[in-house]
């Protein structure tokens, strides 16, 4: 039975501070108590940690949050964690307004987050949705350090990735200035054309392998709204391209104990062999063809 990673753990942490984000997001900064890697290695993108206030004003049951950005401080001291929170019911209320200063209880690193996104191979497409774009920022971070490291060896680099970015408005296109800023190819879409391109993220897609700016050949890393998920499984199968999907599953424990991440398996799959399997402890990234979305 598969287990938690054996670096989760649970602690206090500080608020340092909390921003709006968007129309309806804000940003957490929490400094914990203790570093969250053993090894003081950047942590992989895509993992995750839950959630809660300590001071009984918001549920008891934490809620999980992929990890945003890591932020050094000065000193030996742990990196802020940072945290993109779109507020949407009472647990995210209560840690929106939560004051900085306080301590929240912060469980984790959880999951196993992306694969390895520096394996040789077609380059990379970050499909982000609204909120779905919280697990892509280290994930771009990660490819430049590991592209900064193969040049000192010189060998050759991974490419650089693409992130089309997509929301309903411009408002629920969260920090995009900030993911401007990141080395990767940036694309925005919004349904109602207020940002950027005006569709969904496949649309502009399709839309910039038609003009030559991304390859036909290439990798599928998305998350966000479940339609769109399954949008782009199908759209990567038709191609027979590689797709992974990051799964914004419902979670009591993170640890796999309350059972309330289950996914279904596809039969004769890699994952096969078992009828569901834990978002928790065995995602939350999956590959498409492998789960039932």
């Amino acid at each position: 039975m598969p287990a938690p990673p054996p670096d989760a753990q649970t602690q206090l942490a500080e608020l340092i501070s909390v921003e709006p984000c968007g129309t309806d997001g804000v940003l957490l900064r929490l400094r914990p108590e203790a570093p969250v890697t053993q090894d003081g290695a950047p942590l992989a993108p895509n993992r995750f940690f839950m959630l809660r206030r300590e001071d009984g004003l918001s549920p008891a049951i934490p809620r999980p949050f992929s990890i945003y950005r890591e932020v050094p401080t000065e000193g030996d001291g742990p990196a802020d964690l940072v945290f993109l929170v779109k507020v949407i019911g009472p647990g995210t209320r209560a840690l929106a307004e939560s004051a900085p200063g306080t301590f929240l209880r912060l469980i984790g690193p959880l999951g196993l987050g992306w694969p390895d996104l520096t394996t040789p191979g077609d380059p990379w497409v970050f499909l982000a949705g609204g909120i779905g774009s919280a697990p892509f920022f280290m994930a771009v971070e990660s490819l430049t350090r590991a592209g900064d490291a193969a040049e000192e060896a010189g060998t050759e680099p991974p490419a650089a990735p693409y992130l089309l970015y997509g929301a309903a408005t411009a408002g629920l296109v969260y920090d995009v200035e900030e993911f401007a800023e990141l080395d990767c190819s940036l694309h925005v879409a919004t349904d109602d054309g207020s940002l950027g391109f005006r569709g969904n993220v496949l649309q502009l897609l399709d839309r910039l392998i038609a003009d030559g700016l991304v390859p036909e050949r290439l990798r599928i890393a998305a998350c966000g709204p479940l339609p769109m998920l399954r949008a782009a499984q199908t759209w990567a199968a038709a191609r027979d391209l590689e797709c992974w999907a990051s799964l914004e599953e419902l979670m009591g424990c993170g640890v796999g104990i309350c059972n309330g991440c289950v996914v279904e398996t596809v039969p004769g799959s890699e994952l096969g062999s078992w009828p569901n399997v834990k978002a928790c402890v065995e995602g939350p990234a999956f590959r498409c063809d492998t789960v039932v979305l």
